[in-house]
């Protein structure tokens, strides 16, 4: 019951907390935080970076609600800040993918094809999925060359979503990407979830719903002890919007009913 509690509120009744996340832009850069995209974090370790430098990596994965997506990217323009905005095949809106690209900050692909061919194809084991992975990956292939297409812009990174199929499946989207040749056919530098990536931060944080809202701890704290931070966030726990947050409980339990 409280669980529900917390998810009715966190959908439907939390106060926006957009004022938060600008109190934490400004808080970061005059703590002399480089604040910047996934995109630009990999372009940086490629060239060697200062081992006296403070980072937050910013990514923002766009699940649903593209009219709170619009604030924080808005947001973020105006502090003069950059990070990547990782969009689902449900979520695009290549209008704004290219107003983040020309503003230098990063559109790119939030990809949950291992999920979705569970989904589609009434598949309920991960080693079903995987004797099947290369039909998976080229749906992959497939779905990314025709959002570059679309978008006008070489794509480099991308992020795996995480859906309740894959929760059920005990398998990650990420898999799809194990393929060497699947990356270089593509032109993926970066997978958001690699360690190469992940090794090079020094504390990983990922939003959550009320009360918790930030696991392992709030960001305005680890920039009291950490230079280099992973901040990875949904514009669905800075914002409530009644309409997609209805109509993503109700297609989520239609999903689960189907599936």
């Amino acid at each position: 019951m409280k669980t529900l509690l917390h998810r009715f509120y966190s959908d439907y009744a939390m106060p926006s907390r957009l004022a938060a996340y600008e109190d934490f832009l400004r808080a970061a850069r005059d703590a002399g935080y480089a604040q910047l995209s996934v995109r630009q974090y990999q372009a940086a370790l490629r060239r060697g970076l200062d081992g006296a430098g403070k980072f937050v990596v910013h990514r923002h994965d766009i699940d649903t609600d593209l009219r709170t997506t619009r604030k924080l990217f808005e947001i973020e323009r105006k502090h003069k800040i950059h990070s990547s905005f990782y969009f689902r095949l449900s979520t695009l809106d290549f209008d704004l993918m290219r107003e983040i690209e020309a503003y230098g900050s990063e559109a790119a692909y939030h990809y949950e094809e291992v999920a979705t061919f569970a989904k589609k194809h009434r598949i309920r084991s991960a080693s079903a999925i995987r004797g099947r992975l290369a039909e998976v990956r080229d749906d992959f292939h497939a779905n990314f060359r025709r959002i570059e297409q679309r978008l006008g812009k070489k794509i480099s990174t991308v992020a795996g979503h995480g859906d309740f199929a894959n929760r059920r499946l005990k398998m990650n989207n990420t898999e799809i990407l194990d393929d060497r040749q699947l990356r270089d056919r593509c032109g993926i530098e970066c997978e958001a979830y690699d360690r190469a990536l992940l090794d090079n931060v020094d504390i990983y944080i990922a939003d959550r719903p009320a009360p918790q809202y930030y696991h392992p701890c709030p960001p305005l704290e680890a920039i009291r002890t950490h230079r280099r931070i992973c901040l990875v966030t949904h514009p669905r726990q800075f914002e409530t919007n009644w309409v997609e947050n209805t109509k993503d409980n109700l297609f989520r339990f239609y999903e689960g009913l189907a599936w």
